[in-house]
């Protein structure tokens, strides 16, 4: 499509949320984000929908030219009147990660540091710029959600991050930067790198492409709506299912088992993505199936990914961290009405409170030990019935098993009296109608 003011501001009326307080271009001191923001400002536009309009650099400090890219946008902004923002970042290419995606990731990080609630963040992603998106996902065997490339309007930070341009093809734009006189546009030296592979797709690739194929970009752009629309008559399926599925924060492995192999996998996705987690692999998703489906009443499958893990136990899967939680080493606890144990990141904390029929106070007045679980321990919980070891108690109660490490153990020396608020040994504490004291676990993990 031909780009102008006029048809920009048809599409932002489009893109635009209701609720939106203003926009916020991204600009690199290029010539596409340039594009963008004059078509946005004075003369050329009216404010779009009277939203304010203001615009921010990020500086990533990483080449010779970032100066002359910042003076770049300082000039543009300069000219046509528009607030400009500088925001510098630092890089961290460690861990294994491209430069390319941790200058991504930098960049969107800074933006976001500074972003009011409800503004529109506009970037200058163009079709070929799509195009590339999608080529570069089918390399990487994505699926339909890799394959949908780039949306053209997301929620991020508190409002919103919108693709005005996806549908314009990048000669539009440079026919716009001559009619309008945009000058100020430099090259990014790392946009000519054909060491990063988006680079080497644009240089060495696409023109090949467009020769042989006038107005991929297009035909590719409009291949990759076509994913999206699928990708989200599958999310709305893997919705529906889920929530027949879910049992608590969980999911119902007989119910899994009813679906078909695909719909499964499509389900456990939909259920990672809406923890705001990173998806597992495809393989170690299927993995994760496969243990999850044919596992033994009494195996215990973890699935590990990162630092998450998906697990079985008796008939629901559970979305976990990949270490569980611990008491770790013991700690003292006096018994003062005011003293209290905190147990860790996650596991809250035991206090002290009085309760008929609780432990007697009398004998525990050189103060409690807690500990974590060695194994073989146990205890008499009922006043009639037989000592009980805490595996079995555990296992009645149907305390999960990877958080059977973060109960709380208290010793009276060597003996064990009681396990968080759960239980306590009855042959330590007072007659029924007597008060005593006991436990209060404070805000506790769930364990069963």
């Amino acid at each position: 499509m031909s780009f102008s003011a006029g048809s920009l501001r048809e599409i932002l009326e489009t893109l635009t949320p209701p609720a939106a307080t203003g926009y916020v271009v991204a600009i690199s001191g290029g010539g596409d984000s340039a594009c963008l923001l004059t078509a946005l400002a004075p003369p050329l536009a009216t404010p779009c929908r009277g939203l304010p309009l203001r615009a921010v650099h990020v500086d990533h400090g990483l080449q010779p030219a970032a100066a002359d890219l910042r003076r770049a946008c300082q000039t543009l902004c300069a000219r046509l009147g528009v607030p400009l923002t500088v925001v510098p970042v630092a890089v961290d290419a460690g861990h294994g990660a491209s430069i390319e995606a941790a200058a991504r990731e930098a960049r969107y990080r800074g933006i976001a540091a500074q972003f009011a609630p409800g503004e529109c963040l506009l970037t200058a992603h163009h079709a070929e710029d799509q195009a590339e998106t999608l080529l570069l996902q089918l390399m990487r065997g994505a699926g339909l959600k890799g394959m949908s490339a780039m949306p053209a309007s997301r929620a991020w930070a508190g409002g919103w991050h919108l693709r005005p341009l996806l549908k314009v093809a990048q000669r539009d734009l440079r026919h716009f930067a001559a009619t309008a006189g945009i000058t100020e546009g430099i090259a990014d030296p790392m946009n000519r790198d054909p060491r990063f592979d988006r680079v080497y797709l644009r240089e060495e690739v696409w023109p090949r492409i467009e020769r042989r194929w006038p107005g991929a970009a297009i035909a590719l752009g409009r291949a990759a709506r076509h994913a999206a629309d699928a990708q989200e008559l599958l999310d709305r399926s893997a919705a529906r299912a889920m929530r027949v599925l879910l049992d608590g924060d969980t999911l119902s492995v007989t119910g899994l088992r009813a679906l078909a192999a695909p719909e499964r996998l499509n389900v456990l996705r939909h259920w990672i993505a809406a923890r705001d987690l990173p998806l597992p692999s495809a393989a170690r998703l299927g993995e994760a199936v496969r243990q999850i489906m044919s596992a033994q009443a009494d195996h215990l499958p973890a699935i590990v990914w990162g630092e998450h893990a998906l697990r079985r136990y008796r008939d629901r899967v559970f979305l976990t961290a990949a270490r569980p939680p611990r008491i770790g080493a013991a700690r003292d606890w006096a018994l003062d009405g005011a003293a209290a144990v905190q147990l860790g990141s996650g596991l809250g904390s035991l206090h002290w409170s009085s309760r008929s029929g609780g432990l007697d106070a009398a004998r525990l007045r050189e103060g409690i030990v807690v500990r974590q679980r060695q194994g073989g321990e146990s205890l008499k919980p009922q006043r009639h019935g037989r000592t009980r070891t805490l595996q079995h108690l555990c296992q009645s109660l149907g305390v999960l098993p990877w958080m059977r490490d973060a109960l709380p153990l208290l010793y009276a020396g060597n003996a064990l009296i009681g396990v968080g608020d759960l239980w306590q040994d009855v042959r330590w504490c007072v007659a029924p109608e007597e008060n005593g004291v006991a436990c209060d676990w404070r805000n506790a993990p769930v364990l069963v």
